[in-house]
């Protein structure tokens, strides 16, 4: 089974990007051999409330077994408990939170009761680094990288609190779990979208110094094709049951939690 934790629908506003329909994405990932993807509504993260998402994304999975709804979660907008009570109540596999496109401070105070309040809901919680290399990225897109300080802050502001971290390179995850207690370590996952496979082999060295089940399934489809993650695997040695792990297990473990 193959499992894609970092998929998007919905149109993009920087740019022209295709297959950004249901429809579409579900083309992508029946050519790509998904079985399931988690699924965030991409014009929300441009919106000033995000929240305003949830229905239609929640309405477009309802009939789609294949994907899973990650609906929008944003501390400084009245109503965020009840979007983070409905989640939970849905069986969402994560609640999102993306703060340097919603103008908040990344480890400030009220991402801190966002993350106690997933932590107590036992909802991860998603956040994206970036979406498009700084090079590509339109003039008016100025909303700035989630630094890796503020990741070591949260996981470390509640004992309970999963983060799911994606579009991270092998610096900044280097940075975060080398900064962190192994219990903290091990309350984080990293999606493999960002993290360069040969010739450089940032994900072999990942896997071998950090460990290979802090690692998932992440393509960032439609911004980014799903075949690279798949080649960043398929050139890696690893045995059928370590292969799982990443496409998978990792995942499904971690929503048992």
């Amino acid at each position: 089974m193959r499992i894609d934790v970092n998929a998007f629908v919905g149109a993009y506003p920087y740019r022209r990007v295709p297959g950004t329909s249901p429809d579409g994405l579900l083309r992508a990932m029946t050519r790509a051999a998904i079985d399931e993807a988690w699924v965030s509504h991409l014009p929300s993260l441009f919106w000033r409330q995000p929240m305003e998402g949830n229905a239609w994304l929640y309405e477009t999975v309802a009939h789609e077994p294949r994907l899973k709804p990650v609906p929008a979660l944003h501390p400084g907008v009245s109503g965020w408990e009840r979007a983070l009570g409905e989640a939970a109540d849905r069986g969402a596999p994560a609640g999102r939170c993306d703060p340097m496109y919603y103008g908040l401070d990344p480890a400030g105070p009220d991402m801190r009761v966002l993350a106690a309040a997933c932590g107590a809901a036992k909802l991860p919680l998603m956040m994206a680094v970036r979406l498009e290399d700084a090079r590509q990225r339109h003039p008016n897109d100025t909303a700035a990288e989630l630094p890796a300080a503020a990741v070591r802050a949260l996981i470390r502001s509640d004992e309970d609190l999963r983060l799911l971290i994606t579009h991270a390179d092998r610096g900044f995850i280097e940075e975060v779990h080398f900064g962190s207690t192994p219990d903290e370590a091990a309350r984080l996952w990293w999606d493999v979208s960002w993290i360069w496979g040969p010739p450089e082999d940032h994900l072999a060295l990942l896997l071998g110094t950090i460990g290979l089940d802090r690692f998932v399934f992440g393509t960032g489809q439609p911004l980014r094709i799903p075949e690279a993650s798949m080649a960043k695997l398929d050139l890696l040695e690893l045995e059928p049951q370590q292969r799982a792990g990443i496409e998978s297990e990792n995942a499904r473990a971690g929503l048992l939690r």
